[in-house]
């Protein structure tokens, strides 16, 4: 009888269990199965969007990692291309929340190469602070360009980019002010959809404006400059990542879409030459020049990344011979640690000068050979940062681009997918699904956000250093680390040169 009982008891305990475990299996059920809903409806995480439930995980590891940081994760400042800290500063500043940090820099101020200013005693009060000024590029065309902001979105092509991320683009960069680079894919629907102005590439492969044999097309040339929003023209010659290269489009990103933008065949690869077919010296590259800016109307230039700047001087000895108007318009000098979807190794790491370096051999230049104010200054290569600009700005330079910067603002995060067609967060993939996850509205918000706090706190940088506005900052206001841990300004390890007068007919 009471094993009986027993047996009894142990019975109605089990079942009990039984019945919680089955409550709380459905109860799991039913919460996951909410989150599920909830994530895949929400628009503001692209990641959480594409991978419901699962995508929680990366925050909680995050999250983890402040704590167990230094025994299984690296350092905020030890991560390539991009470190921790510097990701976290765009996110803030693309969310437009507080950008503030707590109990000093994590940042090695010893560091060679590390750029600081240099502050005033007695810097301008808030009310004497100006606008920055508008730079005029392209006096010699039919249609100058005027631009007030210094800071705008580098090239990044349709194709490369999907379509949500560029209509994102467009449309945060009209509310912000600042400039869009197609890239070398051609002129699509996406990039005119936010009224933005425009920056036309012409890559090596002429997508967009190419005829059959892969030659300039002058009729579609023009039927793309007559659009309003393109104010500029830029040839490209090369980028950093991939110098002497030409780019790679994945055949499985060549969508029907792409390819009638392009002009090229449906989901093949698509490789641009190394060089312009038609562009092999200074002087075709001038020729070039002239022919475009006659045909638009629109000032143009050209994008290199430079493994030297002799050719620079040549060039410009050849423009005095030819007269001031028939300089290139802006030169785009991009930094060897520029990005791109996908590029060799050798070439991304072991070939080109850094931006440090090609800036102001560049600018040294046309300095020296007195044409510094006739051809405008663009860099770009990975300043994505309120410093890194404030730093290129005092060398000299008129405008900074940046690629990368407003991907990271877009919701990228740097799972280094770019070339795989598998973007996590939708911005480098043209699977539908995967694009699903990245929502315009709210993310046209963060590029207009990122774009505006860069520039907000630059201008800080230049109001602490004494000037009213960013492009008065010079290279006296910087100071850059030396291999002996103390500073050096600017001027000093990059003095300026003495300039060449221009002969009395240029």
């Amino acid at each position: 009888m009471q094993s009986t009982g027993f047996a009894h008891w142990l019975i109605v305990v089990v079942e009990i269990g039984a019945a919680i475990a089955l409550i709380v299996l459905a109860l799991g059920v039913l919460v996951i199965a909410s989150m599920w809903f909830i994530d895949r409806s929400q628009k503001a995480n692209s990641v959480l969007r594409n991978f419901p439930v699962v995508g929680h995980f990366r925050y909680w590891f995050l999250h983890l990692g402040e704590f167990f940081r230094q025994y299984l994760y690296s350092s905020d400042r030890e991560e390539m291309p991009f470190n921790r800290a510097e990701r976290t500063w765009v996110y803030r500043a693309a969310k437009n929340v507080e950008n503030t940090a707590a109990f000093g820099s994590s940042r090695d101020l010893r560091a060679e190469g590390v750029p600081f200013f240099v502050n005033a005693p007695f810097p301008d009060l808030g009310q004497e602070h100006v606008e920055p000024v508008p730079v005029t590029i392209g006096p010699y065309a039919r249609e100058p360009y005027s631009h007030s902001a210094f800071f705008n979105i580098s090239a990044m092509s349709f194709g490369a980019l999907s379509a949500p991320a560029v209509r994102a683009l467009s449309r945060g960069a009209a509310k912000a002010g600042i400039w869009m680079d197609t890239g070398e894919g051609g002129l699509a629907p996406y990039h005119l959809e936010g009224g933005c102005d425009i920056v036309f590439e012409i890559g090596t492969a002429k997508y967009g404006v190419r005829t059959p044999d892969g030659e300039l097309d002058d009729a579609k040339l023009l039927a793309i400059c007559a659009h309003k929003q393109v104010k500029m023209v830029s040839i490209k010659l090369g980028q950093g990542a991939k110098p002497g290269m030409g780019g790679l489009l994945p055949g499985a990103k060549v969508t029907p879409e792409i390819a009638e933008i392009r002009g090229i065949p449906v989901g093949k690869d698509s490789q641009s030459p190394n060089r312009h077919l038609d562009i092999g010296n200074i002087y075709q590259l001038l020729d070039k020049i002239t022919h475009i800016r006659e045909l638009t109307g629109k000032p143009v230039g050209f994008k290199a990344v430079f493994g030297g700047v002799e050719w620079i001087a040549d060039l410009c000895d050849e423009v005095k011979k030819r007269g001031i108007q028939s300089a290139p318009d802006f030169i785009i000098v991009d930094g060897s640690e520029g990005g791109t979807g996908a590029a060799p190794q050798t070439l991304m790491e072991g070939v080109g000068l850094p931006l440090h370096e090609a800036l102001p051999a560049v600018l040294d230049v046309l300095i020296s050979k007195g044409l510094r104010e006739r051809i405008k200054v663009i860099c770009s290569g990975k300043c994505i940062t309120a410093y890194d600009v404030a730093w290129a700005l005092s060398l000299g330079a008129d405008f900074v681009n940046s690629a990368r910067g407003f991907m990271l603002a877009l919701g990228c995060i740097q799972s280094l997918q770019c070339n795989r067609n598998s973007c996590p967060t939708g911005i480098t993939t043209q699977n539908p699904k995967l694009q699903r996850g990245l929502v315009v509205a709210d993310k046209s918000e963060r590029v207009y956000h990122y774009a505006d706090n860069v520039m907000h706190e630059v201008g800080i940088i230049a109001h602490s250093c004494g000037v009213s506005e960013p492009r008065q900052l010079n290279r006296s206001h910087c100071r850059v680390v030396g291999n002996d841990g103390l500073s050096v300004p600017l001027e000093k390890l990059y003095p300026y040169p003495k300039v060449d007068r221009l002969p009395e007919n240029a």
